[in-house]
């Protein structure tokens, strides 16, 4: 699809333009968050705790006194940053390892399958404590942990989709003219597979945003003096009758995020697939 038919077609879909507009927003906030703030989140301000929203504190302040608003800035960085990365490692190992193993049937094939299935049954969450275990806590292991978790669903993905692709006239096309399967894997196969690992891949950073939220949560993701929205949810958990708008604030910016993405994802598919439009109507 032509860049211009796309932004055509995606202009026209509500859940694309709506999700990327949140996206967007909660992106521009994250890179604001780098040379701007309303307060400075590693300030404590004691005498100014547990204030709700007012003109000076949008969002009001935390048990110690920090601008629960700069703070979301701050955590929305960190969780974009850790979703981000942990995607980027799903996507480039996951990836090659399903189109190796769709071009290698077999035993190598069922091998690198069985291996997926194994890292699969081991979740973000419990990853991330076998890696804390060993390195201690701290946002590069969430990375790490989520990383590992996206891995054998890229892998799959790819798998599935490159072994549909292997059976179609142009790629037989290409074997007749000589090409050898990791020329056709570059040329071929993933640029026609494309279009799917954007749509997964916007649906796995959604749930990166998640996965590192329940990581912090319970402690094994980003640490202080970092704000994170998951542990800025565990530290409101006990304030909940006095304070709530310091768990309020990080669980709305949560689902906002999530559900702006989930748009995203969605509306692409629709854009990507005309055909899942067609169907729809």
């Amino acid at each position: 699809m032509k860049a211009a038919d796309f932004w055509l077609a995606a202009s026209r879909n509500r859940n694309f333009v709506l999700g990327l507009a949140i996206t967007l927003i909660i992106i521009a906030m994250a890179a604001m968050s780098y040379v701007w703030t309303p307060y400075d989140v590693t300030q404590l301000n004691i005498a100014g705790k547990l204030k709700g929203p007012t003109a000076d504190h949008w969002f009001g302040t935390d048990h110690f006194g920090r601008d629960i608003f700069s703070m979301i800035m701050v955590g929305a960085r960190n969780s974009i940053a850790v979703a981000l990365v942990a995607v980027v490692i799903g996507v480039g190992i996951g990836v090659p390892i399903g189109c190796w193993a769709a071009t290698h049937s077999g035993l190598p094939d069922e091998i690198l399958m069985r291996g997926n299935d194994i890292i699969f049954a081991f979740p973000a969450l419990l990853s991330a404590v076998m890696i804390t275990a060993i390195f201690g806590p701290g946002a590069i292991n969430a990375i790490i942990a989520i990383g590992i978790f996206n891995i054998p669903v890229f892998a799959r993905l790819a798998r599935g989709e490159a072994l549909s692709l292997w059976q179609r006239e142009f790629i037989l096309a290409a074997r007749a003219a000589g090409k050898n399967p990791l020329r056709i894997t570059v040329e071929h196969i993933v640029p026609n597979m494309a279009n799917i690992l954007v749509v997964q891949a916007t649906i796995a950073f959604a749930l990166g945003i998640l996965q590192e939220a329940g990581l912090a949560y319970v402690g094994l993701g980003t640490q202080p003096p970092f704000p994170s929205w998951g542990k800025m949810l565990n530290e409101a958990q006990t304030m909940m009758s006095f304070a709530p708008h310091m768990a309020i604030v990080p669980g709305l910016a949560i689902v906002i995020t999530v559900f702006g993405l989930n748009l995203l994802g969605d509306g692409l598919r629709d854009v990507l697939d005309p055909k899942l439009t067609r169907a729809r109507n």
